[in-house]
Parts: structure tokens; sequence; C-alpha cells
């Protein structure tokens, strides 16, 4: 028979002494409460990340390839890929799509409002998989009629809110060229991705209409975009595009594109790990309390073990074995702690936020089994490593005294 253990789990769940019992609860609840608050800050980073990074790459891809030139403005310099490049840029390992765009700014006139707005132009080859997740009225642009096409045009909800529009209304949009001209188009769905500098900019339609108040040819685009098959291998990727790009051309992952924004979820993992220090640091110190009380009211019991002929090491793992079944209860109260605030927030967005702030209406979670396993294991690793120094108190206590101690 395991001596400590047995003694451990007497200690643990047949004791009377009511003092020790209010400390070991304290210490539970503070595992619990810890732990809890480490899986939520996990969680909501990681959703945070994924939303952001699920919006961003929804609208612009993975990675972007322009012409190499000093142009800075918000229309594109024209270039074309002939068939053959374009096929080789498809085959680079890690490119699942592509994708032709074009930009261009003009100036939206309506119910007595001006905005200065991008048109950018798409065609047939779009991915609007992730567009008719955000929509929030109307429909996508139907390229099955190109004529009609052109006269079709998605606009956000920041901007149709703004302008007081809405699917089926009419403006006229003017671009500053020479000449000056201006077309109409018709609005056939909102869209709603939350990245304001997005939303208040840009609205979507037709690549040909960009060609032709261009004057460019039917081949020139103003940049493809590419969508990788794997995000955690972005750069490498990247990397690959370039190697077969045209020395004329260059291409930009959404990191470099949307700089600020990837350094704000930068920014978020240094404050989870600060959260998860200290979280651990209340965990252990709230062990260590309980611990060394736990010790001082058996330190007669600890010189009759001494004075039966226990060694100093075989009374410690006594206090260990007390100690990690009180670890493991306020891990298991954790985890269901964590986990089911984590499950509600998932499944109901109870905890709203400010969209203008955030990105999003509600915080996002994303529970993931390998990170709440790493915590769990951590934590109980952790703080039974540290409580090996507060247990060598045994060693301190001599039995002759420890034997009279009431």
């Amino acid at each position: 028979m395991n001596l400590p253990a047995f003694i451990a789990k007497r200690i643990t769940f047949h004791s009377k002494r009511t003092f020790s019992k209010l400390s070991v609860r304290i210490a539970v609840i503070g595992i619990m409460l810890s732990l809890a608050v480490m899986i939520l800050s996990l969680a909501v980073v990681n959703g945070f990340k994924s939303e952001i990074r699920e919006k961003i790459r929804g609208f612009s891809g993975d990675i972007i390839a322009i012409k190499y030139d000093l142009n800075s403005s918000y229309e594109n310099s024209p270039f074309s890929i002939r068939a053959d490049s374009l096929k080789l840029i498809k085959s680079v390992n890690g490119i699942e799509h592509l994708q032709p765009y074009a930009i261009k700014p003009g100036i939206i006139n309506t119910n007595e409002e001006v905005e200065g707005v991008v048109l950018k132009g798409v065609d047939e080859l779009y991915d609007w998989s992730y567009f008719k997740k955000i929509l929030s009225a109307g429909r996508v642009i139907d390229f099955s009629d190109s004529v009609k096409a052109n006269r079709e045009i998605l606009i956000s909800k920041y901007l149709a809110g703004r302008l007081k529009l809405k699917v089926g209304d009419d403006f006229l949009m003017y671009f500053v060229q020479e000449p000056l001209r201006k077309r109409k188009f018709e609005i056939v769905g909102i869209y709603d991705l939350g990245v304001e500098e997005v939303d208040r900019t840009y609205v979507i339609g037709s690549l040909s209409l960009i060609r032709r108040l261009n004057d460019w040819k039917p081949d020139q685009v103003g940049g493809y975009e590419l969508r990788v098959s794997d995000f955690n291998q972005l750069e490498a990727s990247s990397e690959r595009v370039s190697d077969v790009l045209n020395y004329t051309l260059r291409s930009f992952t959404i990191k470099e594109w949307y700089p600020s924004i990837f350094q704000w979820l930068g920014l978020l993992d240094v404050n989870t790990q600060v959260i998860l220090v200290l979280m651990l640091a209340v965990a252990v110190i709230n062990m260590i309390s309980a611990l060394l009380i736990i010790i001082l009211e058996r330190t007669n019991m600890i010189g009759v073990l001494k004075a039966l002929g226990s060694s100093n090491w075989s009374i410690q793992k006594i206090f260990l074995h007390n100690a990690a079944y009180l670890i493991g209860l306020g891990l298991l109260l954790g985890n269901l702690l964590g986990l089911g605030l984590g499950f509600l927030q998932r499944e109901t967005h109870f905890f709203q936020l400010d969209q203008a702030s955030y990105y999003m209406t509600f915080i996002p979670v994303e529970l993931n089994a390998l990170d709440i396993l790493l915590l769990n294991v951590g934590t109980m690793i952790v703080c039974l490593l540290v409580l090996i120094i507060p247990s060598m108190l045994v060693a301190r206590i001599s039995p002759v005294k420890a034997i009279t101690f009431k």
C-alpha cells in the first residue's frame, strides 16, 4: 500500500479541522478561477484572431499581386499576365484560388449626400463564398449577363446608412478623369464586413466596367488576389509566388497590406501572456498558503510519523499528494466554469462589443482542445514543482517538540 497517498487521501477527504478546510476551499476556488480565466483568455484571443483574419481574407485574399511601380494611389496601374504564366502561378504549392480585380476611386452623389469611395471591380472568377455570409440584404453580382452586371453594385451597411440607401435603389457615381465620367448603378446587395476602414471605403462592382472607364485592354487587370490553403504557411507561399512572378510585378501578404490590424492582433498575444502569468501566480500563491497551513495544523502527526521512522521525503510526499488532490479538484471546477462560459458565449453571443472599435458585434470564442490540455497539465506541473519548496518545512520539525505540540 502507498502510505503517503493513503494518509493524503484521509487528510483531504476526512479532515474535520475547520480552519484548514477554509484555507483549502480558498485555494481550490483560486485555482478554479485562475484556470477559467486562462481558458477564456486564450479562447477569446484565438476567436478574435480567427474572426478578424477571416474578414480580411474574405475581402482581399491572402496574397495580393500588383504592378511593381511607385504608384501609391487608390487607382491600380494596369498589367496583363499570359495564360501560361497564370497557370504557373495557380500551380504553386499552397495556392488554391486566384482572382483578378481592379480599383478606381469615385464619388457617389445621392439623396443630397456626397461620399468619396473606391470601386473594387471583380469578375466571374471572384469567390463569393465569404461575401454571401456577410450580406445583410440582397445578393451578390450576377455575371451571367455582362451588360447588366456592369450596372450592379454592392455597398457596405455603413455607406447604406450614411447615404440613406437600400437594396433596389440607384445612384450616380462620378469618376474624376479626363473627360469626367459618370455611371448609374443599382444596389443589389448590402454587406457588413465589420472592418470600418473597408466598410467606409469600398463598393464592389464589375471589373469589365473599370476596364472600359480606363480604356484598358480586355486582358488587363489592376491586380490578382490569391488564396492559400494553409494560412500558417502564408509567408512561405508568398515567397514561392514571388519566385514565379514576372520582375515587373510584386506580391504582398495581407499582413503587409493591412499592417495596423495584424499589429493589433499581435498585441493581443502579449496581453494574453501577461494574463496567463498573473493567473498562474495567483493559483501558486493560493496553494502555497493552503499547504503551509495544512502542514502547521498537522505538526503533531508529522512528529509521530518521524518518531515511527518515516523520512522527511516520505512525509513531504503526503502533503504533495494532498496538494495534487486539491489542484486536481480546482482544475476540474475551472474547466467546468471556463468551458461552460466559453460554450455559452459561442452559442448565444451573450457578451456584446462595439463594432467600430473591435471589428465585430460580439466577443468571439474559439476553444482549442490542445490549448486547454496544455493549460491543465502546465498548471498542475508548475504548482507541484513550486510546492516542493514549502513542503521542505517538514524537515525543520523536531519529533519531540512536535509530539507535544497542541
